[in-house]
């Protein structure tokens, strides 16, 4: 057999056995009595990295933990090999990021260590709520820094019916407590939330703060109905721009929420005394003037300045006990009794935002229990603010009216659009709608 004869037979041998090969390999790799044939992603599964602010935990050693009460900075640090100097230089470098006086016992924070060395701190991490966190880094040459969660914000809606109050209409339906202190913020002015009747109900669309799937914060409200007493009281967000105006809640009219006086100096609470010209005493056992309104609430609870103004008096008496009064104009005054301490600050002369702490409910002077004793003064005369017609807030301006017209009509048509709760569910739960974004809703 010549030579080139030769390397003709090697190859066609070759071949032969490179397809008996292929041939193997196929038949080897089909699935047998009806198995499935392995994917790639189950041969070689895929690795996810634990993730945590910022850092893959996977390469550190992980110490967890709270800050505990009058516990430092350096006493948790300084087990994991910090030094006090570090950390004093640390301290002082994180001071315009974050002061450390702000640590708070109870809140959580991560040391990560080196994987080498597990006592060895290479970051420590302070977590004070949902919203950010900071690292200080104690490689090379030390540094801090803030670092702000990604939050999704969510328009919600959600409509519950009264049975006894708004509270306990929010509470007893799993919804947020912050919406109940929403809607008090945003009513305040118009309904009296200490005389709600059975029956009255409300339609909210609101916002919540989502970060990484969870619910963590409510917003503000962006409209709402509150159908107290067979009136709907309907209530609509508007901030039109940055010049100052805005910023602030109108009914359907494009009047004002905001009033000059609050309905009422406390929240959450029952009224246990009105306003009468002839009361029995529960301490000195006969009738006399209550020219006041009593709320009862628990002791501690903040006392309100229904009104901006400026302190008039403040002192304790023995029928009064520790009380505060509040000069709001030429004709208007209040006061508030049975306080079981005052807020910070307070004093004669001093100048009063409405709706600030002026003090807390106790039970100090003639008094059975804890409440607040609320007075109101009209020319240096005391009347019942119940029945008295306040003056009204200044009205929007007219160039505003038009734009805010055009977003009222598209959040009234959504709630118009909603259910009560009781029309679909006579156990009064709240009803949540899918998620919206405010861009589907305001013009």
């Amino acid at each position: 057999m010549n030579l080139q004869n030769r390397k003709y037979l090697i190859l066609t041998e070759s071949l032969i056995a490179l397809v008996i090969a292929i041939t193997a390999i196929v038949f080897i790799s089909r699935p047998q009595d009806g198995a499935s044939a392995l994917s790639l992603e189950e041969e070689l599964p895929i690795y996810e990295a634990n993730m945590k602010y910022g850092f893959n935990l996977d390469s550190f050693h992980v110490v967890e933990g709270e800050i505990q009460k009058n516990q430092f900075l350096a006493d948790i640090l300084m087990p994991y090999d910090i030094p006090y100097v570090s950390i004093d230089k640390i301290v002082k470098k994180a001071k315009p990021i974050f002061d450390v006086r702000k640590l708070r016992a109870g809140k959580k924070y991560t040391i990560l260590c080196s994987p080498d060395t597990a006592q060895t701190a290479q970051y420590f991490i302070y977590d004070p709520g949902p919203y950010n966190y900071v690292v200080y880094d104690f490689q090379d040459t030390m540094k801090v820094y803030k670092t702000e969660r990604e939050v999704e914000r969510k328009v919600r809606l959600a409509t519950g019916i009264i049975r006894t109050s708004l509270w306990d209409a929010i509470v007893d339906n799993d919804l947020s407590w912050d919406v109940a202190v929403l809607m008090e913020e945003v009513y305040g002015w118009s309904v009296d939330f200490h005389h709600l009747q059975e029956g009255d109900r409300f339609k909210i669309l609101y916002e919540e703060d989502y970060i990484e799937g969870q619910v963590v914060g409510v917003g503000k409200v962006t409209a709402s109905v509150f159908d107290h007493r067979d009136s709907e009281n309907y209530a609509f967000y508007y901030a039109k721009d940055s010049s100052g105006f805005g910023d602030h809640y109108y009914d359907e009219k494009a009047r004002p929420m905001k009033k000059a006086f609050l309905k009422a100096p406390v929240k959450y609470t029952r009224i246990s005394s009105r306003f009468s010209r002839r009361r029995f005493h529960p301490v000195l056992k006969r009738y006399k003037s209550h020219l006041g309104t009593d709320y009862a609430a628990p002791r501690g609870t903040p006392i309100y300045a229904v009104a901006a103004g400026t302190v008039s008096r403040k002192g304790y008496t023995r029928g009064n006990g520790n009380f505060v009064k509040i000069k709001h104009d030429k004709v208007y005054s209040t006061q508030y009794l049975h306080m079981s301490r005052f807020a910070k600050g307070m004093g004669v002369g001093v100048h009063v935002r409405q709706g600030q702490v002026i003090g807390y409910v106790g039970s100090t002077g003639l008094a059975t229990g804890p409440h607040v004793c609320y007075r109101f003064w009209k020319n240096g005369k005391q009347v019942n603010p119940m029945r008295e017609k306040l003056p009204p807030p200044e009205p929007m301006p007219e160039k505003y009216v038009a734009d805010f017209n055009l977003k009222r009509d598209s959040l009234r048509n959504i709630l118009d659009d909603l259910a009560y709760a009781e029309d679909n569910c006579p156990e009064n739960r709240i009803f949540f709608s899918d998620s919206l974004s405010l861009e589907q809703i305001i013009p």
